[in-house]
């Protein structure tokens, strides 16, 4: 994945990495999906400020070094499996399960994953400390062992691995791709209409409150550069659940890196159960009203300054 920053801080477009954007006006990911014809991008009902998506070709991937995280808990009958898709689908990848001393043995079946191959890799933590800390632990590992490219993948299967080519060849033309359900070519399987409904409302607060011109801020299936990750200082990062992926989502596209999204189709666990929980909304919702109204107070602060040195710009003629 290459670097498309965009410039300063400014306006929406011109911070959602337009660079990016204007590369993939030129270019081609290869073959289209079905909906699009061969070698066209798909038209986006949601371009906005130079944003747009990018083909879905499944064929495409980059060569750079690339390291799937996949957090745990609780996920003895899912890891085989997805383990097993991910080696199949993107071969050339490692992938690096962060387990949260899961009570079911988890963490066991991972040693004995990696022992069997050198691909797979095992982080170990104390306890669990929610889905944020898991991935920014993975990242501090994946970016201290020199990975170029670092995605975010469920365990439980919601996330095709057979679809991560996507993301990784439109790496090409920015520095995160999100795997999302909301533009043309995405979709859900299986899914109550209860969550759909959660996770569509939390899309549209998260444009209102914040701005993004994002269709799926919320999604976990995604890739990051590691340029990005290095610029954004995880050390700084303290939302722990869900939020996690529109925090890291704002603060890539505030630092001026280029964003894009790929269509991608979620799948219902089949087994286990799903981490949400009525606390994990709340911290959500309070956390991302509290950075829109922080954004609203620096996007009021840059339009008065402006104001001012036009003023200055007229008096001194």
């Amino acid at each position: 994945m290459a670097a498309h920053r965009g410039g300063a801080a400014g306006a929406a477009g011109a911070v959602a990495g337009r660079p990016a954007a204007e590369a993939l006006r030129t270019g081609s990911t290869g073959p289209a999906n079905a909906s699009t014809g061969a070698g066209q991008e798909p038209e986006s009902r949601y371009a906005t400020g130079g944003f747009r998506p990018v083909s879905s070709s499944p064929s495409a991937a980059p060569s750079d070094s690339v390291l799937v995280v996949i957090p745990t808990y609780n996920e003895a009958e899912n890891l085989p499996r997805i383990v097993e898709r991910l080696r199949a689908a993107v071969p050339d990848a490692d992938l690096l399960v962060v387990d949260d001393s899961s009570p079911d043995g988890t963490g066991e079946i991972a040693d004995k994953l990696a022992g069997a191959d050198d691909a797979v890799k095992v982080l170990h933590r104390a306890g669990k400390e929610g889905l944020g800390r898991a991935y920014i632990a993975g990242f501090r590992w994946g970016l201290n062992h020199g990975y170029d490219v670092l995605v975010e993948m469920d365990a439980d299967g919601s996330h095709a691995p057979e679809q991560l080519p996507r993301l990784l060849g439109a790496g090409r033309y920015a520095d995160l791709v999100i795997g999302s359900r909301y533009v043309p070519g995405g979709g859900l399987v299986n899914w109550p209409w209860q969550r759909e409904l959660l996770s569509k409302a939390a899309n549209l607060y998260v444009r209102m409150a914040l701005g993004l011109p994002v269709r799926d801020a919320t999604a976990g299936y995604r890739a990051y550069s590691a340029e990005v990750l290095r610029e954004l200082d995880l050390d700084t990062i303290e939302s722990h659940g869900y939020c996690f992926q529109v925090d890291l989502t704002m603060r890539t596209i505030d630092s001026g890196f280029g964003v894009t999204e790929v269509p991608i189709t979620f799948t219902e666990r089949e087994v286990g159960e799903s981490k949400m929980s009525g606390g994990v909304i709340s911290e959500s919702f309070t956390k991302i009203g509290i950075w829109g109204v922080r954004r609203r107070l620096r996007q009021l602060g840059n339009l008065g300054k402006r104001a001012v040195g036009l003023l200055r710009r007229r008096s001194d003629r």
